[in-house]
């Protein structure tokens, strides 16, 4: 278990959306600091949070940001996007951007930020997946979602003896930019943030973040055609 009071904290993709709310909800949990990145630090609003350049495909991006971040003790890789794209009819260099950005993004962060945490006497990790990491209804990112969600449960394993934990956070549709033109029920960035931090401080493996996310998970066990209606119709 890890108190987010007191804590350092270095978000991801931390200027809007979810990462917005994760920001606000761990300054109302007492965090000590927190770094908000994004590709441009001036979209950061928040106004006690620490704005930081990051590209989290950019290795040496990656690097710089480890360096200027040196007292932190969580790491929560929510940055992501969604091409969604067609495995045999898009670009393959469409594919790679999801990929490039879902599962080498938080490898990157990782790699970077462990031995920091580790210097600072241990902590946590949070990756944010999506119920999509269980169902391959979105092409690319459904995959890239899959591979995040694999390369979590690793590193949990690799990462337990060195003091760090490690929950992944599996979510539906959340009231954001990215499912602005999707006409579904969607969770509260705030409530997600929310779940998610709870799923830190208890030191949870994974955090399902609503229904829809519960419902698939609890249909892997069953045969395709629970998950893939489509493969029987």
């Amino acid at each position: 278990m890890t108190a987010i009071e007191g804590s350092v904290v270095l978000v991801t993709g931390g200027s809007r959306g979810i990462g917005k709310a994760l920001v606000e909800g761990l300054f109302e949990r007492g965090a000590k600091k927190v770094y908000a990145t994004a590709r441009d630090p001036r979209t950061v609003t928040h106004p006690r949070a620490v704005p930081l350049a990051l590209e989290v495909t950019d290795p040496a991006s990656v690097a710089a940001a480890a360096e200027q971040a040196g007292d932190v003790t969580i790491l929560i890789n929510n940055a992501g996007v969604s091409v969604n794209a067609s495995f045999l009819e898009a670009p393959v260099e469409d594919v790679r951007r999801d990929f490039e950005t879902n599962f080498y993004g938080p490898l990157l962060t990782a790699r970077a930020f462990v031995p920091v945490i580790e210097r600072n006497g241990g902590g946590h990790i949070l990756n944010v997946h999506s119920v999509l990491s269980w169902i391959g209804l979105a092409g690319s990112y459904s995959a890239s979602k899959a591979a995040v969600w694999s390369q979590t449960n690793s590193l949990r394993l690799d990462l337990k003896p060195r003091g760090i934990g490690v929950t992944g956070l599996h979510v539906g549709y959340v009231d954001t930019d990215m499912t602005a033109k999707i006409d579904a029920p969607k969770a509260s960035p705030e409530d997600v943030a929310s779940q998610a931090l709870d799923g830190i401080e208890s030191g949870a493996f994974e955090v399902l973040a609503d229904d829809l996310s519960r419902q698939v998970k609890s249909g892997l066990s069953a045969d395709l055609s629970v998950l893939y209606p489509q493969l029987v119709a």
